[in-house]
């Protein structure tokens, strides 16, 4: 050799190690273009979801986390894992969070100014659920001051010496607010995903857009305000990525001129909150509805055969809504039971879990516009700092993945296989 044994082998050991670490790091765009399974975009046909062609009714869950959780490289197994976890009980779409406002490892920083390490988590997190056949319902901001929320927009015009008011409600009014709102949400939807090189706006892996996490705007209980920023922004969103369902993030909760706010919402304090059920889901750019489920905190003296009822109640309502007025799909994008509440036990929760089940399938059965349910909320072990009072890691418990697996298999034998991951088969 021209440069002699004593220099061969040294240099072929490094060209060694460039290689490995390209193919750990460098190689996991290429590793995720070649690998990753071909997905259609999920769209709309009247009240139903339709993939492909046919119905497509959603089993799924909510993990927020999963961003906060791949900014660091060596807490990504975690959201692997999620993703596994899902993909074997047959689960379809995971809910979770694509905005992290001036909180730690934030995603914006400021108005207009993002953090690459953040939005490259995020990459990972689509990318991920791509490989895995999950896709996922993208939440946009938090009307609550976790990650930010809408807080913390109306701080930063505060600061900038723009701001019109210092209530959080301005977030829905103040124009400097809307167009950082709207930068973010441009800025969000033409992202190029470092790690697939897809942008956003054109990722198939992604369900849908979710404008907020639970609107409330209280200063105005008239409901026009938040109806004026939904028109809004939804066009906005629509102007820019046409593939992508849309929907606005809602509790559910029936407007002051609605006749079921005295009969369906759990109790008055409900039509107070700005939101307009019916009003904001009818906006033309929304896609479908979506509503919670949370008997435990909107009642406090129920017992909980009193909350079972309710829950089938305002699942029918709602599901009829969607097939007689909406004409739109709609999914129960939160439910669970608070291990907090008094005499709580698992079977109840199970209960919970089953009754709400049962309604989507019986649902998809009658081709009816209730389109599926995402559990809150799934971890993976040694996660308690991100767990709440309805957190719960699904092989801890044998019976928690059986309930989400029966429903998986029932949903698929109806409607069709769509699940990339068909391990969970056996168990049907």
């Amino acid at each position: 050799m021209v440069f002699g044994n004593s220099l061969f082998y040294p240099i072929l050991g490094f060209a060694s190690f460039v290689v490995f670490i390209y193919m750990s790091f460098g190689g996991i765009r290429f590793s995720f273009l070649e690998e990753g399974p071909e997905l259609s975009f999920v769209e709309r046909n009247g009240t139903q979801f339709v993939l492909d062609e046919k119905a497509f009714y959603v089993n799924g869950w909510n993990s927020y986390w999963l961003m906060v959780q791949s900014v660091d490289v060596y807490s990504r197994s975690k959201v692997r894992e999620m993703m596994k976890t899902g993909a074997k009980m047959g689960l379809t779409v995971c809910r979770t969070w694509a905005f992290n406002d001036g909180d730690y490892n934030a995603l914006q920083t400021s108005p207009g100014r993002f953090d690459e390490q953040a939005f490259q988590a995020l990459d990972y997190v689509i990318a991920e659920a791509r490989q895995h056949g999950i896709r996922l319902l993208l939440s946009l901001v938090n009307n609550l001051q976790a990650y930010g929320g809408k807080s913390q927009y109306v701080k930063w015009a505060w600061q900038e010496g723009v701001g019109l008011s210092s209530s959080n409600d301005s977030f829905f009014f103040d124009p400097s607010i809307r167009t950082y709102f709207k930068n973010y949400i441009k800025t969000v939807l033409t992202r190029k995903n470092t790690i697939t090189g897809i942008e956003y706006r054109n990722d198939p892996t992604i369900f849908g857009w979710e404008l907020i996490n639970e609107p409330r705007c209280m200063s105005d209980p008239s409901g026009d305000t938040l109806q004026g920023w939904i028109d809004e922004m939804s066009t906005f969103v629509k102007m820019i990525d046409k593939n992508h369902l849309l929907t606005v993030g809602l509790e559910g909760f029936y407007g002051p001129n609605d006749p079921k706010s005295s009969t369906v919402n759990p109790e008055l304090w409900a039509s107070r909150l700005g939101s307009d059920f019916i009003r904001n889901s009818k906006i033309s750019n929304i896609d479908f509805a979506s509503v919670h489920i949370y008997p435990d905190h909107w009642f406090h003296e129920q017992v909980f055969e009193d909350q079972l009822k309710f829950v089938s109640k305002w699942m029918l309502s709602h599901i009829e809504d969607g097939d007689k007025v909406l004409k739109k799909p709609v999914l129960f994008s939160e439910f669970g039971l608070s291990e907090t509440n008094q005499n709580f036990s698992m079977s109840d929760r199970e209960k919970m879990h089953r009754a709400v089940l049962d309604i989507i399938y019986k649902s998809a059965k009658r081709n009816r516009s209730g389109a599926g349910a995402l559990v809150w909320q799934f971890l993976v072990g040694g996660m308690k700092e991100f767990s709440d009072e309805y957190g719960m890691v699904p092989w801890e418990s044998s019976s928690t993945p059986h309930i989400f697996i029966e429903q998986s298999c029932r949903l698929a034998n109806a409607k069709g296989w769509t699940q990339l991951d068909v391990g969970f088969k056996e168990h049907c």
